[in-house]
């Protein structure tokens, strides 16, 4: 029998329609019946691809004996926290805040009032190994409500103050970000350069996740100091990135046979991953994998940044140009079953000669690496081998030599590995999401001047408008059966700006400036906290919770408010407007003041800082009739290094001057293009032609 989530649309909520628990979405019914009934509330978070979820879900949730008890005892609440990430981001802050760590599945319960006085994660069933099991915690915390409910309350009182203190300090952030703040970008730096494992990459003991926005700061630290290419911190900076994406890319964590990077992995090695894949792990390496191709100019990059944005295309993309949010770890439920091959699986495919030959490539064997069969990868050394850069190189170069022509062989297993098991998809469309995607899409065709990945960010972004945008022109968190819902929050409206803002820098189609100012407006008026500093993540007219928090530790993804710190930011720089240079003045004011203490944290952040801390170039290129494709090409490709450009035509000016007033005085020449350039606050004498600008 189908419980109250059958009429949902989120793909985690519906994989727990038919529990024997009396499941309610969150909403104010389920409140309502709490106090109606003098129950606790029983609040479960999840999302569709997570695997120890299943496995609650499987063990406990499944079950008529803990269903009884909770059906009994409590009103019980699933939440989807991809849905509704205000509400995970309260109740994780509650998990933290009381156990000292937090993850997901996420347990809660609290008051009819939704104030918190018990906190997990995942628990078994029963008492296992030291770990509560979760029918015994469910008697007494009932046991507790019966007996001693005022002890229940007072501490479900003390946990709301302190997460309302601890998410709301007032730092208005009043102070400028300067070029002394160059200070804090090096204490990152020597932070991560601490942490790094110089054999295999990363930073820190397994397990180990990607977090390419680690990388993409030390990629711009290194292109900013002295160093770069002869030694010293900048060298260094770039040797950490360049061995951690090599790293990745040679381990089990990349599908290389179908594409893109699951989300962590559980060694250092990078060999055993936790084998679920989501969109915006993917889109987040895309852009960091191109700005290492942009720095070395090495074309392996290139083709890892086409294998992943190749996957996304092919399995995790809408018909109408939206994109998934990802892939389950578990076929069959068996975690990682459909990534596995045993030699002879590889043989029957292949035939004994490719077959044994693409063995000997990607490290399959008898023995196995991963419960007695083999996830492929490319790793050629073993940790107690501590190759010099040289020989890595080397090896490298016959990896590459080696898998020339046997593009045959891994298609030829993609399709042998579809027809063999099958992978739950998530397919609902989250805004966010598909904004970071929409970004990396752009860059990859501005910087591999492959205009195929232009147009995938182009129909993504006109799904936005079309599917995800209210009567009222806000924007909403998710899409998924036809249906829209939830207001976006923070991170939906700083991301898309970003977005926009590179989608304008491909294109240089003035509508998408627009837009994003457009956005930037609706950000600011909504989410900002003009008061104490910084943005909310859920808007100023959304649902009350017991909480109105902030967050700016770059975690898994960007923080929503260092998005905002970079949008604003990029938007000061294009516009020259004084409300963008003073809104982002306030935003990167108050980044600073959070950072302070453990600058590695907010990466993100710190990549914003860099374009108030670091030199930055602006260029407004006035053009007579139409553009032509190649100087749109050759203009993007600076764009997607960092500068600021406009494009000034007779078709765009007046669009163009209500963007950036400033551009409404650059003349348009009668032939040809004039480049007015500015750099570190001086601008140049103009030119006539884009080679005569200085690198």
């Amino acid at each position: 029998m189908s419980n109250r989530l059958k009429s949902e649309k989120s793909p985690y909520l519906l994989q727990h329609k038919d529990n024997p628990v009396n499941w309610y979405p969150w909403c104010e019914e389920a409140f309502h019946r709490a106090k109606e009934e003098d129950k606790p509330v029983f609040l479960s978070i999840g999302y569709s691809t997570c695997h120890w979820c299943h496995v609650m879900a499987h063990e406990s949730f499944e079950d008529e004996t803990v269903a009884q008890i909770l059906n009994q005892g409590y009103i019980c609440i699933k939440v989807d926290r991809e849905e509704r990430p205000d509400i995970d981001a309260v109740y994780m802050s509650v998990c933290q805040a009381v156990t000292g760590s937090g993850g997901w599945p996420l347990t809660i319960v609290m008051t009819p009032e939704q104030k918190p006085f018990f906190a997990g994660t995942y628990f078994p069933k029963e008492r296992y190994y030291g770990r509560p099991g979760l029918v015994d915690i469910l008697r007494e915390l009932l046991s507790l409500w019966k007996n001693r409910r005022e002890e229940l309350i007072r501490a479900g009182e003390e946990i709301t103050a302190a997460i309302n203190r601890t998410g709301n300090a007032a730092n208005p952030g009043d102070s400028k970000v300067s070029r002394k703040d160059h200070a804090i970008l090096r204490k990152a730096y020597q932070i991560f350069a601490q942490q790094f494992n110089p054999v295999w990459g990363g930073f820190g003991s397994a397990p180990k996740f990607p977090v390419p926005h680690n990388l993409l700061f030390l990629m711009r630290y290194a292109r900013e100091e002295e160093g770069y290419r002869a030694g010293g911190e900048g060298s260094e900076a770039l040797r950490m990135a360049e061995r951690t994406l090599d790293a990745m890319a040679e381990g089990g964590i990349h599908d290389h046979i179908g594409g893109g990077f699951s989300r962590y992995s559980t060694d250092e090695r990078w060999l055993v991953p936790h084998f679920e894949k989501m969109l915006y792990d993917n889109a987040l390496l895309i852009l960091a994998y191109l700005e290492i191709y942009r720095l070395t100019g090495k074309e392996k990059y290139a083709d890892t940044v086409r294998h992943t944005a190749d996957y996304i295309l092919r399995e995790l993309t809408d018909e109408r140009g939206g994109f998934y949010c990802g892939q389950d770890a578990d076929s069959e439920g068996v975690e990682g079953k459909y990534y596995v091959f045993t030699p002879e699986e590889i043989e029957s495919v292949l035939g004994k000669e490719d077959g044994q030959a693409f063995c000997r490539l990607y490290g399959i064997t008898e023995a196995g690496n991963f419960e007695g069969k083999n996830i492929p990868n490319r790793i050629r050394y073993t940790e107690n081998e501590k190759k010099s850069e040289t020989e890595r190189a080397r090896d490298s170069e016959e990896g590459e030599k080696d898998c020339l022509g046997q593009t045959a062989w891994l298609k030829a297993l993609y399709e042998y590995r579809l027809r063999r098991t099958k992978l739950h998809k998530d397919d609902k469309i989250l805004l966010s999401w598909n904004a970071w995607t929409i970004l990396a899409f752009a860059r990859a065709g501005a910087v591999l001047k492959e205009d195929g990945y232009l147009e995938a960010a182009k129909r993504a972004q006109r799904f936005i408008e079309t599917h995800m945008t209210g009567e009222d022109n806000r924007l909403y968190l998710r899409y998924r059966d036809g249906e829209t819902a939830h207001k976006g929050q923070l991170e939906d409206y700083a991301v898309y700006v970003l977005a926009l803002l590179e989608l304008y820098g491909a294109t240089f189609q003035t509508e998408y400036l627009g837009n994003a100012i457009l956005r930037a407006q609706q950000m600011v008026a909504f989410f900002e906290d003009s008061e104490a500093g910084g943005y909310y993540i859920s808007a100023s007219d959304a649902g009350r919770l017991i909480a109105r928090p902030k967050e700016i530790y770059d975690g898994a993804i960007p923080s929503g408010n260092s998005a905002a710190a970079m949008a604003l930011q990029r938007l000061a720089l294009l516009t020259g407007e004084n409300r963008w240079q003073e809104a982002a003045g306030r935003q990167l004011g108050f980044c600073a003041g959070e950072i302070q203490e453990y600058p590695a944290g907010y990466s993100y952040a710190l990549l914003a800082m860099a374009d108030a801390v670091y030199p930055h170039k602006e260029l407004v290129c006035a053009v007579s009739g139409r553009m032509s494709e190649e100087l749109r090409m050759q203009l993007a490709e600076l764009a997607a290094g960092g500068m600021s450009i406009l494009v000034k035509t007779e078709d765009n000016k007046e669009e163009l001057a209500e963007c950036a007033p400033f551009t409404a005085e650059y003349p348009i020449p009668q032939e040809g293009e004039m480049y007015y350039l500015c750099e570190d606050g001086a601008c140049r004498a103009p030119v006539k032609n884009l080679q005569e600008l200085p690198e």
